[in-house]
């Protein structure tokens, strides 16, 4: 279990960077508006919690402009993916019982 237990990453531990990444998994890409209205978060949330993923390297943030109105979005990257996907697999193990207990 030692092991598994390495695998889980920080970074995830957050149900707020956790649902995230699992909107990011599925959809490669989301706005911010999006993602505020699905999870119902506060913008200040949002934004510190997506910061600690692109500060990680776990997502990209791109900011840019759409008729005069500032358009943020979020997108994961290869780095993202198979982390997310590690730690994911790592809880799946641990739920499941799937671990050698010598360890």
């Amino acid at each position: 279990m030692k092991d598994l237990l390495k695998q889980i990453n920080k970074a995830f531990d957050n149900k707020i960077r956790l649902g995230i990444m699992s909107v990011l998994v599925h959809k490669k890409s989301a706005t911010f508006n999006e993602i505020k209205d699905l999870m119902g978060l506060t913008d200040g949330n949002l934004s510190s919690n997506a910061s600690v993923l692109e500060e990680g390297g776990y997502i990209e943030i791109k900011k840019q402009f759409i008729k005069k109105k500032s358009n943020t979005s979020y997108h994961i990257t290869e780095k993202g993916k198979i982390s997310f996907k590690l730690h994911l697999d790592a809880l799946s193990k641990i739920i499941q019982g799937k671990y050698d207990t010598k360890s």
